[in-house]
């Protein structure tokens, strides 16, 4: 199979998560978008969905999939994403959609968090993908110094805004030996609106797709 197969798979794989009657939490990406539209076959089995990204609520309306607004919804037994890379104690880099934000918080509302990738995203380290930062616009400068003296070599992503209005500085040259740790590090700068490190809240399943099928863990 090609990348495009083995990411369907892997999602089509994490349409046995999707609980009856509920509302499921969609994540944003090529990826996600394959789950999206297996999803579409099982609308009526669902309450609806929470997009993480205008782009995914597009698709999900697109396939007549009833949208929640965040706010109006107390918990959810499950959020679908992909990563950029997962590593073996499934922290995860997001953020190459710029969607890394609303990612995390719909992610913080879910009960078990499911990633959905193919054989390519494990690393034995995350860092070789650059990791994505959101920042206030007045920020980016100084948000980009403090991430220089951290070690890694930001790069803003030119010609793209968020989602919320804010900008992405990409961070090259990064080899992520505690990612909870650096995380927090990151957040704690002024001006950064979140980062793509999902490690203190990282993936309950790992759906990883690879020659051999779809493998299972989940994490420890």
């Amino acid at each position: 199979m090609n990348q495009d197969e083995l990411k369907r798979a892997a999602a089509d794989a994490a349409l046995e998560y999707v609980v009856a009657g509920e509302i499921v939490g969609v994540g944003t990406g090529s990826t996600a978008n394959h789950f999206i539209d297996g999803l579409a076959a099982r609308r009526k089995d669902i309450l609806g969905a929470v997009a993480s990204s205008e782009a995914s609520a597009q698709r999900l309306a697109g396939h007549g999939i009833r949208l929640f607004d965040l706010n109006e919804v107390d918990t959810m037994p499950v959020y679908v994403d992909g990563a950029d890379e997962i590593d073996a104690g499934l922290s995860m880099i997001k953020g190459g959609g710029g969607a890394l934000t609303r990612e995390k918080i719909v992610a913080a509302v879910a009960e078990r968090f499911v990633c959905i990738c193919d054989a390519s995203k494990r690393v034995a380290a995350l860092g070789s993908f650059p990791l994505p930062v959101e920042v206030i616009p007045m920020a980016r400068a100084h948000v980009a110094r403090r991430l220089g003296a951290l070690g890694g070599a930001p790069r803003l992503r030119e010609g793209f805004v968020t989602d919320n209005g804010n900008l992405i500085l990409d961070v090259h040259g990064l080899s992520i030996a505690d990612p909870a740790t650096f995380e927090a590090e990151i957040d704690h700068i002024a001006g950064v609106v979140s980062n793509g490190l999902f490690a203190i809240r990282g993936a309950d399943v790992l759906l990883l797709a690879g020659s051999d099928g779809v493998e299972c863990q989940l994490r420890s």
